[in-house]
């Protein structure tokens, strides 16, 4: 039987051979880490490498990413389908194996990791689900959401802001069984960190209510071992176990310093390791012997096999919880789904209500909590601003997790990193608001959710100059826009009541990719619509009013500029223009529709096109075309109530109608 140190040493000379073969990677951190990795997956990882996605598996995520070696070099000993020439392929063009871990390359990367400290955050909405799900499911005898979250993380990720909103949540919630590895080996890419971190991480953790396991040897399998035992003993407190370790340990001249963190070792240094290891094997060869000491597969499969059977016997005893939670786990929308919406979509309509887009999401969340209970919500201290806590509402606490509402406090980074971790967990549709400004803070989470693809919820209010008094600092221009360039995100800014319901149910049932829902604080008038016309507002753009025949001018507005175009189109009508109104509350679904429809909404042959949204300019460009205008800002606002910062930089009627007898001036109409 091969040592732990042998075991241990194929991670170390995987990870060394495929940086090296790529000529470029982290081959420190692996190295470093490979001694607790082996004890954590050999001695204490729940999982079954046949079925990766088996629910209630641990959890692993590196939040320290750039080590991914030691993640692909785990998953293909213990036997997930992950092959040794994807070893070989590490860093190449569509391999499964890419420079950090990528949600959806390789079976059991459970996230995507690479900005650091965000694997950490997610890691907390993971254990965070685990402890709600639990306590909604679980009955005496009948454990069956009972999973622990493990993160390995390095002094860059304990640098990183995010780190300490994440951690700070953590320990207030209660997350015991969240059990973090700090890697402390004292290097970061610009050497030894003690010039610019001198942080006491063990005291930092015991202030955030952590349990705290000081001063373990990396290095020593069995300090290792002990040090996870007492984590997870504690399970009123989330865990830190602080190991000190060597950064490309294995490496007799590399070994401790900067030089190992991010470039290949070179071939003779890998042929120095190699001897310093006593691993005399060739690249990418590992024994039989040292295989069998790896292979998770048989059992993993008889952990998995033995919850299906504790999950039968619950399912005969808890009929309605077993379905409740299989239907939850699988992403399947309730049952009455359909009819909820068409009965709230007609309430709304027949309602016609004059609401700021915020209390008409409030009013959508009220139904919608009742009707699904995977929803949960939450909010960076705004939950009366944001509206996102609905009626009925129950909060997560320590004590009392069987909740579905979070007040995650004034972290926005952390709580859309979280949300993006209760999505992967499974078995919730989570969301959570702050104003659209501070969206800035959150950016780096809400492009790992659409990276990755997964069904977050950010909800956006105060979404323009219209917040007045608070000023430039609060009143979001840029960021529509900003949101609308991330590839795989769904940006709504709905102009009414109607058009908020609909951007709700298309977030919900969009489980492949997130939403982000930009809603006003002022009040917005309804919109009159047929049946018909109602259809068309989930392709992203339609013709909200319209002329007889071919139109002389398209007005496009969004939000509360839909308005303006309205009325400045009743005017124009009555000097005998035959004028279009679009309402195109998601550029971003428009644009996936079919050319037809695309067409069919702004025919290529009227160029006479006028764009009004109180934001940034550019993006609007491609819908009015060359001859077109768009009335919008391209300056930071200013500080005045609402009506006078609209009027100042342009936005009222007026203003709309001389802008369009320009451009029909400009085209000799």
């Amino acid at each position: 039987m091969p040592s732990r140190r042998e075991l241990a040493n194929a991670i170390r000379a995987l990870s060394m051979d495929a940086v090296q073969k790529a000529n470029s990677g982290h081959p420190g951190a692996p190295m470093g880490m490979a001694d607790i990795a082996e004890v954590l997956w050999n001695d204490f990882f729940r999982h079954n490498p046949l079925n990766p996605k088996w629910d209630d598996r641990d959890r692993f995520v590196m939040s320290n990413g750039h080590g991914s070696m030691l993640v692909y070099s785990v998953l293909h000993l213990t036997g997930y389908d992950l092959s040794m020439d994807e070893i070989r392929n590490f860093r190449q063009l569509h391999s499964m194996t890419p420079g950090h871990p990528e949600y959806g390359y390789a079976p059991g990367v459970e996230t995507t990791t690479g900005p650091l400290g965000q694997g950490l955050a997610n890691a907390v909405g993971m254990a965070l689900g685990e402890k709600i799900l639990s306590a909604r499911f679980n009955q005496p005898g009948y454990d069956i959401v009972d999973h622990f979250t493990y993160v390995f993380m390095g002094d860059g990720c304990l640098m990183e802001g995010i780190s300490h909103e994440a951690c700070s949540l953590a320990g207030t919630l209660g997350l015991g069984k969240l059990i973090a590895f700090y890697d402390d080996n004292g290097i970061s890419i610009d050497g030894e960190v003690d010039g610019w971190f001198t942080d006491d991480t063990p005291r930092r953790f015991e202030a955030y209510g952590w349990h705290v396991v000081r001063d373990v040897d990396g290095h020593d399998a069995e300090a290792v071992k002990a040090a996870i035992e007492q984590a997870r003993a504690e399970t009123g407190k989330p865990s830190i176990i602080c190991c000190k370790t060597v950064i490309g340990f294995g490496s007799p001249n590399k070994k401790g310093t900067a030089g190992v963190h991010g470039a290949a070792l070179g071939d003779e240094e890998v042929a120095a390791a190699r001897k310093e290891l006593d691993w005399p094997h060739a690249p990418f060869e590992v024994p039989d012997e040292i295989r069998h000491g790896w292979d998770a597969r048989s059992a993993g499969q008889e952990v998995e096999d033995a919850w299906r059977r504790l999950f039968e016997n619950y399912r005969r005893e808890h009929p309605e919880l077993a379905a409740e939670y299989q239907r939850r786990m699988s992403a399947e929308l309730p049952g009455d789904w359909e009819a909820v919406m068409g009965e709230l979509l007609t309430q709304v309509n027949e309602a016609g209500e004059k609401l700021a887009t915020r209390k008409a999401s409030g009013n959508v969340l009220d139904a919608l909590g009742h009707a699904m209970p995977e929803l949960i919500g939450g909010s960076a201290d705004l939950s009366g601003s944001n509206n996102t806590q609905f009626k009925g509402a129950k909060t997560v606490t320590a004590a009392d997790p069987d909740g579905n509402y979070i007040y995650y406090g004034v972290r926005e980074f952390a709580m859309s990193a979280m949300v993006s971790g209760l999505a992967l967990h499974g078995g919730f549709v989570p969301y959570a608001g702050t104003f659209l400004t501070f969206s800035d803070y959150a950016r780096n989470a809400v492009r790992m959710a659409a990276l990755m693809k997964v069904g977050s919820i950010f909800v956006y209010t105060h979404d323009s100059i219209g917040l007045g008094e608070d000023g430039p600092t609060h009143q979001s221009v840029e960021h529509l826009a900003s949101l609308r360039l991330i590839p795989n995100m769904t940006v709504w800014r709905p102009c009414d009541t109607l058009e908020t319901a609909v951007a709700w149910q298309d977030a919900v049932e969009r489980r492949s990719a997130p939403t982000c829902l930009a809603l006003s604080r002022q009040g917005l008038p309804f919109q009159p619509r047929d049946a018909e016309t109602i259809a068309r507002i989930r392709r992203g753009a339609y013709v909200l009013s319209d002329s007889e025949g071919k139109p002389d001018l398209i007005l496009i507005g969004t939000g509360s500029e839909v308005a303006l175009c309205t009325e400045a189109a009743d005017r124009l009508r009555e000097e005998g223009l035959k004028v279009r109104v679009v309402s195109m509350p998601s550029s971003c679904v428009f644009q996936r529709q079919e050319p037809e429809y695309r067409r069919s909404v702004l025919p290529a042959d009227v160029p006479a096109r006028v764009a009004v949204e109180a934001g940034v300019t550019a993006c609007w460009r491609r819908w009015v075309g060359d001859a077109g205008e768009v009335v919008g800002l391209d300056t930071f606002g200013e500080s005045a109530p609402a009506d006078d910062v609209f009027k100042h930089f342009g936005f009222t009627v007026t203003n709309v109608i001389e802008t369009a007898r320009g451009v029909l001036k400009n085209l000799g109409n």
